[in-house]
This record gives structure tokens, sequence and C-alpha cells, in this order.
């Protein structure tokens, strides 16, 4: 099992751009699937944009078309490019990457989008 630390949350304006890393202790592979996630105060966590093992990346309605989920393997990071960013965008952002016999969650970094 691999532990994850995000980084790259601030306060950006509206309409502003952020990316967020997600480094991992050690090797991670191009079957694991990988994913972000984010929970604004008072709701459950949300499902932002994922890379599925041997699958391509989908996202969640809400921010198609604006998030970007990439990875480098050779830096066992995952990334999340986050541009034309909302108000509801405001919560803390948790990447997460499953393995065959393991699930291991970042710490989550607060990401809030205000003028």
């Amino acid at each position: 099992q691999v532990q994850l630390v995000e980084s790259g949350g601030g306060l950006v304006q509206p309409g502003g751009s952020l990316r967020l890393s997600c480094a991992a202790s050690g090797n991670i592979f191009s079957h694991y699937h990988m994913g972000w996630y984010r929970q604004a105060p008072g709701k459950q966590r949300e499902l932002v944009a994922a890379i599925p093992s041997g699958g391509s990346a989908n996202y969640a309605d809400s921010v198609k078309g604006r998030f970007t989920i990439s990875r480098n393997i050779a830096k066992n990071t995952v990334y999340l490019q986050m541009n034309s960013l909302k108000p509801d965008d405001t919560a803390v952002y948790y990447c997460n990457v499953v393995a065959n016999t393991w699930s291991s969650w970042g710490q989550g970094t607060q990401v809030t989008v205000s003028s």
C-alpha cells in the first residue's frame, strides 16, 4: 500500500485555474484505478474524475470540459487540472488509488473559489 499526499489547493477567484497533484510514496501502475474526489461542507464525498484500470478517464457532469485528470507513472503522481473554476467547486479534494488488494486515500487539499 502507498501513502498519498495532495498539494496545489488554495484560494482562487471564479474563472481561475488550479492544478492539484497527488504524490504516491511508492510505485503506482497504469492498471491501478486512480481518482479525485471532493467533499464540500455538509455534503457527501463525490467522485470528480477517475482513470479506471484499463479504461479512459471519466468525469462528473459538473466538471466535464473544465477539469482534466492525468498521471505520470514515472513520477508516481496523479494530477487534476481545474479550469474555469466556480464557487460550487469549493471543497476538500482527495486523491484515491485502488490496487488489487488495497485502497489508499490522501489527507485532502482545500480548494476555495471566491471573489
